[in-house]
Parts: structure tokens; C-alpha cells; sequence
């Protein structure tokens, strides 16, 4: 088992997925409990139902990248091909020859093959793919073949046919396609335990690819969406990570936007719907949105005068469908097992198929030109020799066929083979005109003619590879042009949500009445962002990070509130117990809408920084036992300690002020000497 292919856990045997072990006891003693014929049966019921859902309805096999609804659709439609036009409805009906399921699934499937124009050209309303409008009924549209399925998807003589799920018709196991459809259409499918997104890819992009694998050089392919737009591949992880993928914005004039591309997954519905959500949100300010789409998207947005056009640009590719993220996980049926793959896997498993296929058609045609040749030899030595004069003296059909036998034995040498018995029913089959206007020249000029074609055959087989190189370059030549990239490659900048919203809510906090939130009339604090989060401190030494709230009662006692930054230094001065204690600290990890604290219960905070103060000046309380009056503390180079570590000791005296400042009334002649820390 490689990296690129991981077999994946199929519920398709039908031993039970009960574990080993002593049986659980009867619910309230019911039959049928723990391991009683009931859930034997449901467990088998259940088994074969998901592995049926598995690999016969939602998961593409590897082989021909098709799911079966999709197989019998384009097989049906190959059966009643006459290069006219026919009605979807008819094709919905003989198809259900085939299907087991009800119309619905089958003219869904279609419509969605017709609309990737790969393989069903298309008459009459088909929906929009931008839109979402859904199509006409299956009675007003039609369908037929495009060229490029009927030569490259079908051929009977190489095609394994098996009974129907009525017996009454066979269908293909899978079809001898020569182009990599799963990677070309794409795929969605969720089954019993098992999804897989595979992404559409570029039709010549797949084939150059296959160009790359066969000459041993590097490749390398990028999904390709039909509704064009931007996309950033970064971390598509060849199939097994995601893409994101933008609209085309254009500026039409100083005030207006024009969207002309959308998103795959998006239209132009659920685009504007997202537009006015955002605007309805405050996330982005608009006059008007008008939707003009027809053919092509277009929808026009147009901003007020004061609104930055590339400022709105990034606030809808951050707050609508603009952008999205289509995640990819490829999980394919090989050898009836679902499979995990990647995009290589998969494009070199196709070109190996390719090969396999394009060496059996040789060999087909190899035989086809052999047994011709040798008809028409058989013709030439039956007429020159005149061995049809030998049958006329035999009496019975088996003298006949031994004077024929004997008299081209002779000439066993110039043969291709041993000649059979049906051989020698054709040559008797020969009118008497024909053999009289028999042209010998002409017979032998064509026997030269097969000759050099089997000459050629015999050097494609021989060096099947090349011939595989330029049987895709042929194809694209001939079909390439039709297929160009609809969806550009681009390198997206990252798009911080938090700066476009950085000052949309503005905190206020009612310092009467105890209520904080961008919906409270009173004091303005702080701008941010509904991404940011809060910290919160109060004067009893209680702290809490909180998202930017409504409004929500905080009491009177908040000291503090500002964006949370973990790592800041932050400084407190508190009392408890008669002491007054000094602490630098960081806030560290806090859970959000949990309350901490960073002071002992009953503490009483004098002194709150959010930075770390060179110095903080003392005054005491009056005292005739203090001598010294004020003083100023050193305690920049102090340790940061952890949010739960108790203080330094700073003083025992009840003090009047304390700040990193000197108070306007601070006399320094009264200075005493620098206090001394006490550690606790």
C-alpha cells in the first residue's frame, strides 16, 4: 500500500460488525436482542445495502471515472446514436432499462453530464449554471452525442458487458474510455460511512499531463471550475487538501462593482443574498445591488461615496460568498473497493489504461487486417488457379470442400494461416460474374495496400508508447481548443477580518449603573473588532477575557478594560492583611467567559499598569510612628511572575497614594531613602 492509494474500510462482506466478546443481555428480555436471529438479519441487510450504495451509486469507479447512473446515461444515448437530435424524456426512459431507480435520478445526472459540454451537446434550456434556474421539462429538451464521445468513450469489442438488475438487457461494466473522466468531470458522491469531492480539472491540461507521464518528465494539475473565477491552489495538496476560490471583481467607475465570474458553488441568488447579509451585519456599506445576469454573470454593487471601492472589495471576499473554500478528498472504486488516491495516482493509473486500451485496439485492428489479407489471397489463387473448375466433376457438398482443400494446399505458403472450413464456404460463396470480371492487378495491389497498413499497426505495437504520445497530442490538436481554462490561477494576499472590522463596535462602558457593550450609552473605551476579545479587571483583583459584548452588568468596580494580549507585562499593586504587596505578571492563558484572578480573595487593588513602570512613587497615610513620609520604589527590573504567584511585600504602612508618577503635591525634599522589596 502506497501513500497515493489507501484502501478504505468497505462494508461489503456480510459477516457481522458485532464485537467479540460475551453478548450484552436483553433489553427488558426482548427476543431478538444481543445476537438473536433479528439483528442477524439487520446486520446483513444493513451490510449489503451500504456496499451496495458504495460502489453502485455514489462513488465513481477508477476505470472509466463514471458512476453508474452516468455509465448507463451514455450508454443508452450511444445504443439510439444517429447523429440526430433526441428527446431527453426518451433517453430518461430506455435508460430506466438499465437503472433501477426512478426517472428524477436519471434526468438529474444528465442534465448535470449535458452541462459539463464534454460529451452531450445540448438543445434547448438546460438551466443556468449561474442562475441555478432549473432546466425545462425532459419532454421539451434534447440531446445527442458530441463527437468527441463517440470516439473516444465507446467500443463495443472492447467493452465487458453483464446482466442488467433485470436480466433482460446487458450494460458495460465499464466503458473503454481513452480520456481521464474522473478528473475531467469531476465528482460528488456520500455513500454509507464514505464521501469523496473530486474537483473538475482542464481537458487539455489532463492530456498534457498524460504527455508528461508517458515521456518520464514532471507534472502537475490544477482544478478548473466552468464558472471561471480566481483561485488560489496553494494547499490543493494534489487532491487531498483545498482550493480557494474567488469571483472576478471588476471596478466600473468610482462608486461601482461589477462581479463577471463567480465562485464554484455559487450563484448569482446565494451571492447577493450573502451581499446584503454582510450589509445588513454593518460588515459592508451599500447603495444598491442589481443583478444583470444572462449568458454571463453580472452584478453590479455600488457604494456610497465614502466607501474605499479596494476596502470593499476585501470585505466581500471576507464576508460573502465571493470566497469560498472547496475542500478535496478523492475516493475512487478499484477492484470493487473504495480507495483513497490522489490527483498523480489517478492521472497515471489513466495513462497505463490508455495504453492498455490503445494496444488492443492495434491488436484488433492487427487481426482484422491478417484475416482481409488472407480472404483476399484465398480469393486471388482460388479464381488464377482455377480451382473452382476442380468442384465441377464432385457429386457431394464434402467432395466439394475437399477438392477446394486439395487444390490450395500447394499454395499453403502464401497464406496467413491454415485455412478453415469456413474459408472455403466463402470462396464458394463467390458469384460466377465475379470471378469472370475477377481483376487480379487490383487484387494484388490491395493485398500491398493491407500489407503496409499491417506494417504500420505492427510498428505502433511495437512501439506503443510514442503512439500513445501522439494519439493524446492528435486529440489535442483536434479538441483542445475547445476546452480553454475557465478558471484563472492566482495567489491570493491573506485577508485579516480582523482589520476590516477592526473599529466597527465601540465599547462603552455606563460607569453608574455597571453596564459595558457596544450597545450601552456612556464612557467610549476602546474600538475592536467582534473577533477580538475583552479583558476585563476589577478592583477586588478578579480578571476575565470576554467576547465584545452587547451589553452585559460588569458592576461599578471595573478598573480595567482593553484587547486581550496574552504576553503583555502588566503591573498591580494590592492590599491584604495589613501588607501591601507589589506584582508584575502576565495574563498567560485564559479560557474565555471563565473568571481568574490574579490577587488572593479580599484583596483590594490600589495600582493597575498595563506596562512596567521604571519606578512608583509612595506617599503614606499620616502616621507618628513613620518617619519616612514617601518613597520611590525601583521596580523595573523586578521578575515577571505567573498570574497565581502571590506579590512582593512592598510595605506594612497604609498608604495615601501610590503611582508611576509623582503626585502634583509630591515634595522631594521630604524624600527618603529607595524602599528595600521584602520577598514574601
Amino acid at each position: 500500500m502506497t501513500d497515493e492509494q489507501k484502501e478504505l474500510p468497505l462494508f461489503g462482506e456480510t459477516e457481522s460488525l458485532a464485537p467479540e466478546g460475551p453478548t450484552a443481555p436483553a433489553v427488558g428480555g426482548l427476543q431478538g436482542a444481543g445476537d438473536g436471529p433479528l439483528k442477524r438479519m439487520m446486520d446483513q441487510n444493513f451490510l449489503q445495502y451500504a456496499a451496495y450504495v458504495i460502489r453502485d451509486r455514489a462513488i465513481p469507479d477508477l476505470d472509466d471515472g463514471l458512476k453508474p447512473v452516468q455509465r448507463r446515461i451514455l450508454f443508452s444515448l450511444h445504443q439510439n446514436d444517429n447523429g440526430k437530435f433526441v428527446k431527453v424524456a426518451n433517453i430518461v426512459g430506455y435508460c430506466m432499462q438499465f437503472h433501477p431507480h426512478g426517472d428524477a435520478s436519471i434526468e438529474e445526472a444528465l442534465v448535470g453530464l449535458a452541462n459539463r459540454q464534454f460529451f452531450i451537446e445540448r438543445q434547448g434550456n438546460f438551466g443556468n449554471l449561474f442562475t441555478g434556474d432549473p432546466p425545462a421539462a425532459a419532454r421539451y429538451i434534447e440531446c445527442r452525442l458530441t463527437e468527441l464521445a463517440r470516439t473516444e468513450l465507446f467500443n463495443d469489442d472492447l467493452t465487458d458487458f453483464v446482466p442488467t438488475y433485470d436480466g433482460r438487457k446487458e450494460e458495460p461494466v465499464t466503458l473503454p474510455a481513452t480520456l481521464p473522466l474522473l478528473l475531467m468531470l469531476g465528482a460528488e458522491g456520500i455513500a454509507v460511512g464514505i464521501s469523496t469531492r473530486i474537483l473538475p480539472h482542464n481537458f487539455a491540461e489532463l492530456l498534457e499531463a498524460q504527455i508528461a507521464i508517458l515521456s518520464k518528465k514532471p507534472f502537475s494539475v490544477l482544478p478548473d471550475f466552468p464558472q471561471g473565477g480566481l483561485m488560489d491552489a496553494k494547499s490543493y495538496d494534489n487532491g487531498r487538501g483545498h482550493v480557494l476560490v474567488r469571483a472576478r471583481i471588476e471596478k466600473k467607475n468610482e462608486r461601482t462593482l461589477v462581479v463577471r465570474e463567480l465562485p464554484a458553488g455559487a450563484t448569482t441568488d446565494s451571492l447577493t443574498t450573502s451581499i446584503e447579509e454582510a450589509a445588513r451585519r454593518g460588515k459592508i456599506k451599500i447603495k444598491s445591488i442589481n443583478d444583470f445576469t444572462a449568458e454571463q454573470a453580472e452584478i453590479e454593487i455600488e457604494f456610497s461615496a465614502e466607501q474605499d471601492l479596494e476596502r470593499a472589495t476585501e470585505a466581500l471576499y471576507a464576508f460573502t460568498q465571493c470566497q469560498v473554500q472547496i475542500s478535496s478528498r478523492i475516493v475512487v472504486i478499484r477492484d470493487n473497493k473504495p480507495v483513497e488516491m490522489d490527483v498523480p495516482a489517478i492521472l497515471r493509473y489513466n495513462t497505463s489504461r490508455l495504453v492498455a486500451i490503445l494496444r488492443r485496439e492495434l491488436q484488433r485492428k492487427r487481426r482484422r487486417l491478417m484475416d482481409e489479407m488472407h480472404h483476399k489471397t484465398l480469393a486471388r489463387l482460388f479464381v488464377e488457379n482455377r480451382i473452382y473448375k476442380k468442384i465441377e466433376e464432385c457429386d457431394t457438398a464434402a467432395a466439394v470442400h475437399e477438392a477446394v482443400m486439395e487444390g490450395l494446399a500447394p499454395f499453403r505458403n502464401e497464406l496467413e494461416r491454415d485455412i478453415t472450413r469456413e474459408d472455403v464456404e466463402g470462396l464458394l460463396g463467390i458469384p460466377i460474374r465475379r470471378i469472370s470480371l475477377f481483376d487480379l492487378e487490383k487484387n494484388r495491389s490491395e493485398i500491398d495496400s493491407i500489407r503496409g497498413e499491417l506494417g504500420g499497426v505492427e510498428l505502433d505495437l511495437s512501439g506503443i508508447v510514442p503512439y500513445a504520445i501522439r494519439y493524446l497530442r492528435s486529440l489535442l490538436r483536434k479538441h483542445g481548443p475547445e476546452y480553454p481554462r475557465r478558471t484563472r490561477v492566482a495567489t491570493f494576499s491573506e485577508i485579516s477580518e480582523r482589520e476590516l472590522t477592526a473599529h466597527e463596535l465601540k465599547i462603552c462602558y455606563d460607569r453608574e449603573k455597571g453596564y459595558l457593550g457596544h450597545k450601552v450609552t456612556g464612557d467610549a473605551l476602546i474600538a475592536c473588532s467582534p473577533l477580538d476579545r475583552l479583558l476585563l479587571i476589577w478592583k477586588d483583583g478578579k480578571c476575565k477575557v470576554v467576547a465584545p459584548p452587547e451589553k452585559v452588568f460588569v458592576d461599578t468596580s471595573l478598573i480595567y478594560c482593553a484587547l486581550l494580549e496574552r504576553e503583555r507585562v502588566m503591573t498591580a499593586v494590592y492590599e491584604l492583611d495589613f501588607f501591601v504587596f507589589y506584582k508584575k505578571f502576565m495574563m498567560g492563558g485564559l479560557v474565555t467567559n471563565r473568571e481568574s484572578r490574579f490577587a488572593p480573595r479580599g484583596a483590594n487593588v490600589r495600582f493597575f499598569a498595563e506596562d512596567n513602570p521604571a519606578a512608583l512613587y509612595v506617599r503614606y497615610a499620616a502616621d507618628a510612628r513613620i518617619k519616612i513620609r514617601q518613597q520611590k520604589f525601583a521596580v523595573e527590573r523586578q521578575p515577571v511572575r505567573g498570574r497565581d504567584a502571590k506579590g512582593l511585600v512592598l510595605t506594612a504602612n497604609q498608604i495615601d497614594y501610590i503611582g508611576s508618577v509623582k503626585a502634583a503635591d509630591w515634595n522631594d525634599e521630604l524624600n527618603g531613602p529607595p524602599g528595600k522589596f521584602i520577598d514574601s
